[in-house]
């Protein structure tokens, strides 16, 4: 993991993992990387790491990591596509053609994702920072309806009959293992590569009894 020399005023490292070096993909982190300044100022550093994760498939997608070094604390950006909307359309042996037809474009799209979550992470930051916090939306409520475990990933069902996609990592506390069919949550939605996902997956808590002791009259 070698610094990459950039025109930023932050340090950038870059890391393939699985993976050789690629100088092209190094060019597009640098000039995604340069755009985060617009976003806030005072980042000081930057360590990104893409990954194509070991499988028996060839095609694998490209999984992108962006840690920040902010004042204050860190900021983690993984993004991991889903082939889960687009496996139920196509063969598995399909969806391993497609990608490896086009692993560059692959790759690129990628990192704009990641980047692009790693800018609106950091507008939050700087609001919040900065006392200028916006009224945000009521959570979304669902319930999840499959449930993957082996895999790191499940379904959740909305009122209205929407089916949105969800990752181990979206899930807050780490309570991913808590999970089963039919566990009501609440969560943001946004736009995956394939769809709608869910991010910041809460668990709602069941309502329990109350007991209420009376104490003795004196």
């Amino acid at each position: 993991m070698n610094p990459t020399d950039v025109t930023t005023k932050f340090p950038l490292q870059i890391t393939f993992r699985n993976m050789e070096a690629l100088p092209v993909a190094e060019q597009w982190i640098q000039s995604e990387a340069l755009k985060l300044e617009a976003f806030y100022k005072r980042i000081m550093g930057c360590r990104v790491a893409v990954e194509r994760p070991l499988s028996h498939q060839e095609g694998s997608p490209y999984h992108v990591r962006i840690d920040l070094t902010l004042p204050g604390g860190e900021l983690v950006i993984k993004h991991e596509p889903s082939l889960a909307t687009g496996a139920r359309r196509l063969g598995e042996a399909e969806i391993t053609k497609h990608l490896e037809a086009r692993p560059h474009r692959n790759l690129h799209q990628a990192i704009n994702n990641a980047f692009k979550a790693a800018g609106r992470r950091l507008q939050d930051y700087a609001r919040r920072q900065h006392g200028d916090v916006k009224h945000r939306e009521m959570p979304s409520v669902a319930k999840v309806t499959q449930l993957f475990q082996d895999k790191d990933y499940g379904f959740l069902v909305t009122p209205d009959g929407r089916e949105i996609y969800f990752h181990k990592d979206s899930l807050l506390n780490q309570a991913f293992d808590r999970l089963t069919v039919g566990t009501s949550v609440t969560f943001a939605e946004e736009q995956g590569d394939k769809g709608p996902q869910a991010s910041s997956v809460w668990i709602v808590a069941k309502q329990g009894t109350r007991r209420v002791t009376k104490q003795p009259a004196a």
